[in-house]
C-alpha cells in the first residue's frame, strides 16, 4: 500500500513538473512595456492600452507629477515610452538628450483660471496677480507668448511655483488668483464654483499643440517593431478614447481620483491625438523658437532627428 501511494506521488510529481516546464517558456515570453505619463486627464491614454495591445504583451503605466520627471524617466531607460509636455522634450532635445518624439499625444488641455470673484476676466487683468506657472512646462511658454501679445512680460505678474495638481486647491485656498493650467484643474474649479475660465490660451502660433509621446533614441535601432506596435495601440487607444466619452469619463475619475461634475467639466478641453502632420511640425519648430527666444534653451533641438514622424506614416499609411 505504501509502495503503491509513493510511486503515484512521484508520477504525480513528474506531470506537474512537465506542465511547469511547458509553461516556462510563455510566462519567460511575455513582453512588458512600461510606458509613463503625466498625473492629467490629457495623460490618461495609457490606460487604454491594455484593450489593444497583442497577446503576450503588458502594459505598465507609470505616472508621473511633472513633465521634467516623465523627460527624465524616458532618458535615463526607466521608461521604454513618456508622454508628457512639449516643453519637457524640447528642452531635452536641445540639450543633447536622447529623447526623440514619434507621435502626438494631446492637443489643448489648458487653461488660464482665475478666481470666480478676482475681477480678473482677461490676460491684462493679471497685472500685479499671483499667478502659478508651472516652470519648464508648455503651459509657461505659451502664457509668456500671450504676455508678449499684450504688451506684458513675466516680470508684470507675481508668478508663483505650483505643481499642476496643486493650481486647483491653490486658488481654492486664496493662496494665488489665477493659475495657468493642465486639466482636470480647470474642470475642478469650474465644478466647485470656485474659478472661472480667463481664457483657453490657443490664439498663439503654438495652437493647442500640448504633449507628445516619445522614446530614448536607440531604440530606434534596437527595436523599431516595438515602436510601430506600440504606436498602433496609441493611435487605437486614442481614438477609442475620444469617441467613448462615457469610458474617458469614467477611467480619468478612476486613475485622477476626481469627481464626475469636475472631469465632465475638463473633458471638452481635451483632444487626446497620435499623428504627427505637417502643422505638428510647424507648430512645434515655432515653439522651440520661443523657447530660445525666452533663454529657456541654449539651441534648437535638430529637428531632423528630434521629430521622428516614421512611424506615425508608417501607421497611417497600414
Amino acid at each position: 500500500m505504501y509502495t503503491t501511494s509513493r510511486r503515484h506521488f512521484i508520477r504525480l510529481a513528474a506531470s506537474a513538473t512537465a506542465l511547469a516546464a511547458t509553461r516556462l517558456p510563455a510566462i519567460a515570453e511575455e513582453r512588458v512595456i512600461k510606458v509613463g505619463t503625466l498625473k492629467l486627464i490629457h495623460g490618461i491614454t495609457p490606460y487604454f492600452y491594455e484593450k489593444f495591445v497583442p497577446a503576450g504583451t503588458k502594459v505598465v503605466v507609470i505616472p508621473f507629477e511633472s513633465p521634467t520627471d516623465g523627460k527624465n524617466a524616458v532618458v535615463t531607460g526607466s521608461v521604454d515610452f513618456g508622454i508628457f509636455g512639449l516643453a519637457a522634450a524640447t528642452l531635452g532635445g536641445a540639450n543633447g538628450e536622447p529623447v526623440v518624439v514619434v507621435a502626438a499625444a494631446c492637443n489643448r488641455g489648458m487653461a488660464v483660471v482665475a478666481g470666480k470673484d478676482s475681477g480678473i476676466s482677461s490676460i491684462k487683468d493679471l497685472k500685479g496677480k499671483r499667478v502659478a506657472i508651472w516652470p519648464g512646462s508648455t503651459q509657461e511658454v505659451v502664457i509668456l507668448d500671450r504676455l508678449a501679445a499684450e504688451g506684458m512680460t513675466v516680470k508684470d505678474v507675481q508668478a508663483v511655483r505650483v505643481s499642476f495638481s496643486d493650481m486647483a486647491p491653490a486658488l481654492a485656498r486664496g493662496d494665488i488668483d489665477a493659475y495657468v493650467g493642465a486639466e482636470p484643474a480647470a474642470g475642478i474649479s469650474l465644478a466647485s464654483g470656485v474659478g472661472k475660465i480667463v481664457e483657453y490660451p490657443y490664439s498663439t502660433p503654438t495652437g493647442s499643440l500640448n504633449m507628445v509621446l516619445s522614446i530614448r533614441r536607440e531604440l530606434i535601432e534596437k527595436d523599431p517593431e516595438l515602436i510601430r506596435s506600440l504606436l498602433k495601440v496609441h493611435r487605437k487607444a486614442s481614438e477609442f478614447a475620444m469617441g467613448n466619452r462615457d469610458a474617458f469619463v469614467e477611467m480619468a475619475m478612476q486613475k485622477l481620483g476626481q469627481q464626475k461634475p469636475s472631469i465632465e467639466a475638463a473633458a471638452p478641453n481635451v483632444e487626446l491625438t497620435w499623428n504627427i502632420d505637417d502643422q505638428f511640425m510647424k507648430q512645434a519648430q515655432y515653439y522651440g523658437a520661443q523657447m530660445l527666444d525666452k533663454k529657456q534653451i541654449r539651441q534648437l533641438p535638430d529637428y531632423k532627428t528630434f521629430i521622428d514622424p516614421s512611424f506615425v506614416r508608417a501607421i497611417s499609411a497600414s
